[in-house]
């Protein structure tokens, strides 16, 4: 099967802090001969990065708690436990991203970055990316609330033992998928980092 799409037409329905737009389209089949035409609606967030910061002498990884609108509807549970994440600017690398969002989010500095992987959060709707880092930094000073107040971000930041991390995934209490992927690496490949 050679993959083709034929995009009819796009229509902007959104334009905010992210976008939307209305799309028409069909595409070839796996069986041969093309699809409907169908209507999609396609949320851009754009191109992201997350950073698990790590200390491999201490064993420890930094997690962020912040309110988040997609838990919105449980207030109990709105403000999650995260990684250091954020938006690729015009002109910014991924790996100038992780720094800096390290600092702002966190007030680490990353000693050594290792990408995990790329990836897409949901493709069934969103065009929204992430790149995947692990930073090893030294988190004997970490915790306390930080943020870009020009950004309205309200972060507090921990810092746990590996194991207390991996168990916060088991016990439901990181329910965000970025960390969870990020920390199931790190439990395959922490050994691999020295």
């Amino acid at each position: 099967m050679k993959k083709k799409i034929e995009i009819i037409s796009r229509e902007s329905v959104y334009q905010g802090f992210f976008s939307m737009e209305r799309i028409r389209l069909r595409h070839t089949l796996f069986e041969g001969g093309w699809s409907p035409v169908l209507t999609r609606e396609l949320f851009h967030r754009g191109k992201c990065v997350a950073v698990l910061l790590y200390d491999p002498d201490r064993d420890e990884v930094v997690l962020i708690e912040q309110f988040r609108m997609g838990a919105l509807e449980q207030v109990e549970r709105a403000w999650l436990i995260e990684i250091v994440a954020g938006a690729i600017e015009p002109g910014e690398t991924a790996e100038n991203v992780a720094l800096r969002e390290a600092e702002e989010e966190a007030n680490c500095k990353i000693r050594k970055l290792f990408k995990i992987n790329e990836f897409y959060t949901t493709p069934g709707g969103s065009a929204e990316q992430i790149s995947l880092f692990c930073g090893l930094v030294d988190a004997t000073n970490v915790g306390g609330i930080h943020g870009l107040k020009a950004e309205h971000e309200d972060i507090r930041v921990l810092s746990v033992k590996f194991e207390q991390a991996y168990q916060m995934i088991e016990k439901g209490k990181i329910e965000s998928a970025i960390p969870i992927i990020a920390i199931q690496w790190l439990a395959l490949h922490k050994e691999k980092l020295f």
